[in-house]
């Protein structure tokens, strides 16, 4: 028993090494995980670490330290560490502190990505593409484009703060983490302007930054929020551009016109905050009276003119010019340029004004209608023939026109007209001046006197001596009277017998007498018979001397009236 006692006090070298493997057998360390051990010894940048096994392990005090601030341990001082290798082939335990401070990092990051947490970390490094960030011993990557919600230059200002990140992606196999700053900073703006948006107002005057400039207008941050502010809401005068008003840092004073709280959308105004000055426009611009104003847009359609700061009128193009009536408004104002017009027409409720620019000139038709009354002789260059007549250019840049009708008095339309030359200088004399559907209606034919006049009083039943001036197989065609009035008389009219009735019987130059059948001096037509001459002369003489049913030939009473005409001669 004694000699058992001495044994276990006194153990050999191989009882000690059994004893030592059998405590390390029934100790839980394994390679792969956290151990708690204790610091021994500090040499130069080394930890010396003892962590129950054979021997002790070094770790480079840097592993220690945290971002920004060294190492803090003496010894005794307790760490945990990361068992890499038991032992290693100096006989060393391999140890690490960073992959510690990493398996317990990953552990409460994987926590924190699953419930879809911030982490606080510190950005400390560059690298390309953007940023590393320690998150409690993990090392994340910062991309650049996650740092804030706008590009920042200069990130120097935020390194090395504690700061919180939201982690995008984990992948524990390749060690990798991606985190951003940028989402946490628009989650906090998001509440921010929530809270912002809920707490405005319509009609609310507030305070803010020009951040924006576009085209339609300029986006004011409100201290976390942007609104809208409309180009037509920035002043009441017309603004082509914000840039005209506003410049990007400017300070503005804006007034709340409407929010969506679903959309979170803030419209914003400026010209709001002044007086409205369409109030009593009514008054101020009365209809008829005229004004000047300044040209601040030329359309298609028109010109706007601008009366006092805010109100604006339209010209149209059709009130430009009382003689050019397809021509473009740029070729009649310039923008800026200072013109005179009247008001025509005040729309309170559209916040329209129409003006009108010609009412300020005179106007060319009525001054022409005085000028030249209906029967004045005028001359003027024929601008544009057209088919139903000729348009002749006057003075003031006036046009009148000469219808087809009024070319001539005996010949058609169509062969009058062919007569005439697009820039032939013609006389004309003016027949009607309608000023207020702008026509002017003038006469060549008038220039002599009518043909007609010159046959006297003539009417249906007269009997007029005429000369042959065409035959034609229908019919022969006759002048009248000094003037040469035309007439035709048609074949079956020539004569009562019908062997006589041969246009070949006549000659161009011939003398006939004829009988007016029909007359109309509106139409200005006539139509001559021999055929009804012959029938009313023997009528006639019958009447006069005898009938045939008294037993005288047609002959016989012919011959009678033929030497009573020639004792009468």
């Amino acid at each position: 028993m004694a000699e058992a006692m001495s044994a276990a006090l006194n153990p050999s070298r191989e009882d000690f090494a059994a004893m030592l493997e059998e405590s390390f057998s029934e100790s839980d360390m394994q390679e792969g995980n956290v151990v708690k051990g204790t610091i021994v010894a500090i040499e130069n940048d080394l930890a010396i670490i003892d962590v129950g096994l054979k021997t002790e392990g070094r770790v480079p005090l840097k592993e220690f330290s945290t971002a920004g601030k060294p190492a803090d341990l003496s010894v005794g001082s307790e760490v945990e560490v990361y068992l890499e290798r038991i032992e290693n082939a100096m006989g060393e335990a391999v140890l690490s502190r960073e992959k510690a401070k990493r398996e317990e990092s990953w552990i409460r990051l994987e926590v924190a990505f699953e419930k879809n947490e911030r982490v606080e970390g510190q950005i400390f490094g560059r690298v390309k593409g953007g940023f590393t960030v320690d998150l409690d011993g993990a090392v994340a990557f910062l991309p650049g484009s996650q740092v804030d919600i706008r590009p920042v230059r200069d990130v120097t200002p935020l390194m090395n703060i504690p700061q919180p990140f939201q982690i995008l992606k984990m992948d524990k196999r390749r060690g990798n983490i991606v985190v951003s700053r940028r989402a946490v900073l628009e989650e906090t703006r998001a509440e921010q302007r929530q809270e912002l948006v809920e707490n405005l107002k319509e009609g609310q005057v507030l305070e803010g930054v020009v951040k924006n400039i576009t085209d339609y207008g300029a986006f004011v941050d409100l201290g976390g929020v942007d609104g809208l502010l409309h180009v037509t809401d920035i002043a009441w005068r017309r603004v082509n551009h914000p840039t005209e008003v506003l410049s990007i840092g400017q300070t503005v004073k804006v007034q709340v016109i409407k929010v969506n709280h679903d959309t979170q959308r803030i419209s914003l105004g400026m010209k709001q905050l002044e007086a409205d000055p369409w109030e009593g426009v009514e008054a101020k611009y009365p209809v008829q009276a005229k004004f000047k104003g300044r040209v601040t847009n030329i359309t298609d359609y028109g010109a706007f003119v601008e009366l006092e700061p805010g109100v604006e009128g339209l010209v149209h193009v059709s009130e430009m010019s009382w003689t050019k009536k397809n021509v473009h408004p740029g070729k009649i104002v310039s923008t800026s340029q200072e013109v005179e017009v009247m008001v025509l027409e005040v729309d309170p409720v559209k916040r329209r004004i129409s003006l009108g620019l010609k009412q300020c000139m005179d106007n060319p038709w009525t001054t022409f209608a005085d000028r030249y009354p209906p029967g004045t002789e005028v001359e003027g260059e024929i601008k544009n023939i057209t088919e139903f007549g000729l348009f002749i250019g006057l003075e003031a840049d006036v046009d009148g026109m000469v219808h087809m009708s009024d070319l001539d008095w005996n010949k058609s339309g169509e062969e009058a007209m062919a007569e005439y030359q697009k820039g032939q200088v013609v006389k004309a004399v003016v027949l009607d001046v309608d000023t207020e559907k702008e026509r002017i209606s003038l006469g060549i034919k008038q220039l002599g006197g009518d043909p007609l006049e010159s046959l006297g009083d003539l009417r249906k039943g007269s009997v007029v001596t005429c000369t042959v001036t065409e035959v034609q197989d229908n019919g022969i065609e006759v002048s009248v009277g000094e003037e040469g009035v035309t007439a035709f008389i048609r074949r079956a009219e020539l004569a009562r017998d019908r062997a006589d009735q041969r246009p070949d019987r006549f000659a161009m130059g011939d003398k006939l007498d004829a009988r007016i059948t029909q007359f109309d001096k509106t139409s200005r037509r006539m139509q001559l018979s021999v055929k009804a001459l012959e029938i009313a002369e023997e009528k006639e003489a019958v009447e006069q001397y005898g009938s045939s049913d008294s037993g005288a030939s047609l002959g016989d009473i012919l011959g009678a009236a033929l030497k009573a005409q020639d004792k009468d001669d």
